[in-house]
């Protein structure tokens, strides 16, 4: 843990020592994220009182998901422990990441051991609102990267804007070929109108078809369905009441919410005819 904060705050940010390390740090609970060879490569820590700090990802492993991974289980520290919200201070170059994962700037930027931070803060006891379309797609993508093994996804088209974005295509892939037997089923209400679109998901399942499957909905009932939304077995869950638009909420653990989303979407699953011409085209 500390070989890795020393890596990134000391080394690189020439953060002095004595200040990076402090007297919290034994009151704390830390996480540790290690490679296959379990090398570590990032860490993070939660105060009892609910403050996230230290989150170091060193610098081959950033944008992978792993600092995603620390934040959720940090989460998972803090809704063990009871706590009603989290906070931290985010350095100004980590503010966007905080932001997509549902923190929200309290007060003025302020500067912290010769970096500019913004105050932040979590609510762990309701959803977070999604109001435009850079914040649905980083949500999006930061739900699969997190997922274990299983991911459903609900949507009219492939809504063009959110997954056909290089960013949730980034992340699907690697989910696909992460080799832990996921599946991500993929149900839609106009597999036509994906296909006119070359959708780039298509693409992606027809090179991983072990890992995504894509079905239509038939059921007249199945078809007025109004709502979009995307669900993961580790508790993530972004959902659109109109699933034209990008409105709607999110949240990084909420269990039975996802469960529920994903309970009901299996049951139209199995009325829902396999898109098998979709796996025939070469996109």
């Amino acid at each position: 843990m500390r070989a890795v904060r020393d890596a990134v705050f000391v080394q690189e940010q020439r953060v002095p020592r004595e200040l990076e390390r402090d007297d919290l740090d034994p009151r704390c609970r830390h996480v540790l994220a290690r490679d296959p060879a379990g090398i570590a490569i990032g860490t993070a820590r939660i105060s009892p009182e609910g403050r996230i700090g230290r989150m170091a990802v060193l610098a081959d492993w950033r944008a992978r998901g792993v600092g995603s991974a620390l934040l959720h289980a940090l989460l998972r520290v803090a809704r063990e422990d009871g706590l009603h919200q989290v906070t931290l201070h985010a350095q100004a170059g980590a503010i966007d990441f905080y932001r997509v994962h549902g923190f929200a700037p309290v007060g003025e930027r302020f500067v912290e051991a010769g970096i500019e931070h913004l105050a932040m803060r979590f609510r762990l006891d309701h959803p977070v609102a999604i109001e435009d379309r850079a914040t649905a797609v980083a949500t999006t993508a930061a739900i699969v990267l997190v997922a274990r093994r299983r991911l459903w996804i609900y949507s009219r088209e492939l809504d063009p804007g959110l997954y056909d974005q290089p960013r949730v295509i980034e992340a699907l892939r690697s989910f696909g070929t992460a080799g832990v037997g996921g599946e991500a089923r993929i149900l839609l209400q106009d597999a036509a109108a994906a296909q006119r679109a070359h959708a780039p998901l298509i693409g992606l399942a027809q090179r991983l078809p072990s890992v995504f499957a894509l079905r239509e909905v038939e059921d007249p009932v199945d078809r007025t369905y109004p709502s979009a939304f995307i669900a993961s077995d580790a508790g993530g869950y972004y959902f659109r009441p109109l699933g034209h638009r990008f409105d709607g909420e999110a949240e990084s653990h909420a269990r039975a919410r996802a469960r529920q989303l994903a309970e009901g979407f299996d049951r139209v699953w199995e009325r829902a005819r396999p898109c098998s011409e979709l796996r025939a085209l070469g996109l």
